[in-house]
């Protein structure tokens, strides 16, 4: 990006990628309420409240994505002693959402349905607020084939349970398939940033997204399971050698909502254990803590090194 201010100005008339909804019903509401977050047009000043929206980062928890709207404060020089960071989802207990500078924080619970209903809400959001030039990447635990706990994955590729880079949706009584995109450069520039950090095991490789936690993902402990321990180390193995590194109950969906309203997207998570090992998560609370954090500080790197060259 160009260094002046004239040149810079001239380079956003051109280079400005708004976001934009697929759905051409929204431009002819007269009132969008996004009820998910308990705001509307008609009661909130998008423009002002967002506009300024360049990256937003998005995880499962509220409790770690408000943490990660603080640690992001630090991190770029807008903490100060009584600071308050008030959830500007305050209005419902569906979703969390925190905001420092150009960064804004939101929760999507867990798995693909509660993910999808805060992706909509949020590409409205930020199409309402004139956003533009958005990067959104997910931040989250999974766990990992064959990799140390407490690895990195930068998704390279979201894959669905049969390891293919799609999801699938029943809209109107019939399946509808769409591709999962996520943005190589977005992946190669947090490579980048984790070899600069050197501070913990990251690695570029697929992610498998499902729609369960427990048989959808092989796991032998639920209350439910039909297969052996045979049948499980058997499908793992499949997974890694279609290049899987870890699993998780998001990416998919992730990658096809952001992909298809052409928003570069990444998703980077920790992983808590090794599925080759075992099934259950069994760290202690302080080392899990800690490894909840590497995604943030990777991330934050990321951000502050686009900021910068901004």
């Amino acid at each position: 990006m160009a260094s002046s201010g004239s040149q810079t100005k001239k380079g956003n008339n051109h280079s400005d990628h708004l976001v934009q909804p697929t759905n051409p019903n929204i431009a002819a509401m007269k009132e969008d309420v996004l009820y998910h977050f308990s705001l509307s047009t008609s009661t909130h000043d998008f423009p002002a409240m967002f506009g300024d929206v360049k990256f937003v980062c998005i995880g499962g928890s509220p409790t770690r994505m408000e943490a990660f709207a603080k640690y992001m404060a630090k991190e770029l020089g807008l903490d100060h002693p009584g600071a308050e960071y008030p959830n500007i989802c305050g209005g419902t207990d569906r979703y969390a959402m925190f905001k420092v500078g150009p960064v804004l924080s939101v929760s999507h619970g867990i798995g693909i349905p509660s993910t999808s209903v805060m992706l909509h809400e949020l590409i409205k959001l930020l199409y309402h607020a004139r956003c533009s030039n958005v990067t959104i990447i997910r931040i989250g635990t999974s766990g990992g084939i064959g990799l140390k706990p407490g690895s990195v994955v930068i998704t390279q590729q979201a894959l669905d349970a049969s390891f293919k880079p799609v999801f699938e949706q029943m809209v109107l009584g019939k399946p509808v398939v769409q591709r999962t995109r996520l943005d190589e450069k977005v992946a190669q520039e947090l490579m980048q940033c984790a070899l600069e950090l050197l501070t913990f095991p990251t690695v570029l490789g697929n992610t498998m997204c499902t729609s369960d936690f427990y048989e959808g993902q092989g796991r032998l402990d639920g209350a439910l399971c039909s297969y052996t321990e045979q049948d499980k180390q058997k499908y793992l193995k499949e997974a890694q050698a279609a290049g899987v590194c870890n699993i998780e109950m998001e990416s998919s969906v992730v990658a096809a909502i952001c992909g298809a309203c052409n928003i570069p997207v990444a998703v980077v998570c920790v992983t808590l254990l090794d599925r080759l090992e075992g099934d259950q998560v069994s760290s202690p609370h302080e080392v899990l803590v800690e490894y909840q954090e590497r995604p943030q500080r990777l991330v934050s790197h990321f951000i502050k090194k686009r900021l910068a060259a901004a």
